[in-house]
């Protein structure tokens, strides 16, 4: 090969790099906009060997009586129709995200580990199972669960909701009980047992992920309210239902024309007026 050529390919691999890079930056950075527009309060929350990105909204510095704790989707963590992993999972569409603007209550939002990384640049920590297979694995709890606990430590709270959509939705179920202030858990168009959803789908089971189903039943003090669209394919109403069985206070509301994505925005305000209100700490 001659230099010429040697130097075209180089350029080439920059600035493939380079728009690589950005792409992965966009989605992540349209956020970080959009929030400060807004008015949310951006955090890097510590969890383990984790950097964690968070926005707060309308939680005081002394703390709050009910805190609303939102959890986003799986993103993207494949391509090429299932065949290829992401490198970039945070994905374009973040529906948890449009809900917590809507909360007029103190809430946070809680980014997964590896969804965003702190500086733009990939930790060595961040490998492709932590979106994959081990998407709900005690790793990924585990840092969020102490990402948390780093922001109640500051901001205390005497009773957390969770609210989480889709695969926010098993993470939800999985945080639930680790905190003792956890009294209510609301999930949207969530596949609460994971290995149901993917032998429904066809997919490769996730071996590393914990799964709702096969965990012992939250404690009846938390309330439970799962939504599922009618038209949802995804997560069908029958998949939540059978999820569900076991649980100790648990409703299952199966919502006419709705499907995986719509139209849980329109809805959102209704849901959070009919939130009960807790007895106190």
């Amino acid at each position: 090969m001659t230099a010429a050529a040697i130097r075209f390919v180089v350029v080439c691999g920059v600035g493939l790099l380079a728009m690589w890079l950005l792409a992965c930056a966009t989605a992540a950075s349209r956020m970080d906009r959009s929030a400060t527009t807004e008015g949310l309060e951006a955090l890097w929350l510590r969890g383990g060997e984790f950097h964690l990105r968070a926005y707060a909204q309308g939680v005081p510095e002394t703390g709050t009586a009910v805190l609303h704790v939102y959890l986003e989707g799986d993103g993207r963590p494949w391509v090429a129709g299932g065949t290829r992993v992401a490198r970039d999972p945070h994905g374009e569409h973040h529906l948890a995200f449009d809900l917590m603007r809507l909360d007029p209550s103190p809430s946070l939002y809680l980014k997964r580990p590896c969804y965003q990384e702190r500086g733009g640049v990939r930790s060595a920590v961040c490998v492709p199972l932590l979106w994959t297979h081990q998407r709900y694995s005690e790793t990924v709890v585990a840092a969020m669960e102490s990402a948390l606990r780093t922001f109640l430590a500051e901001h205390p709270a005497d009773r957390l909701a969770l609210h989480g959509y889709s695969g926010g939705g098993v993470l939800a179920m999985l945080l639930a009980p680790r905190f003792s202030e956890t009294w209510r858990v609301v999930t949207v168009a969530a596949n609460l047992d994971v290995a149901a959803w993917a032998d429904l789908h066809g997919y490769t089971p996730l071996a590393g992920s914990l799964d709702p189903a096969l965990q012992t039943p939250l404690p009846e003090r938390i309330g439970q309210l799962h939504l599922v669209g009618e038209l949802d394919r995804n997560v069908p109403p029958a998949l939540v239902r059978s999820a569900t069985e076991s649980q100790h206070s648990a409703e299952v509301r199966v919502v006419e024309g709705f499907d995986h994505t719509c139209c849980w925005r329109d809805l959102w305000p209704q849901i959070l007026n009919r939130e009960p209100t807790p007895d106190g700490p």
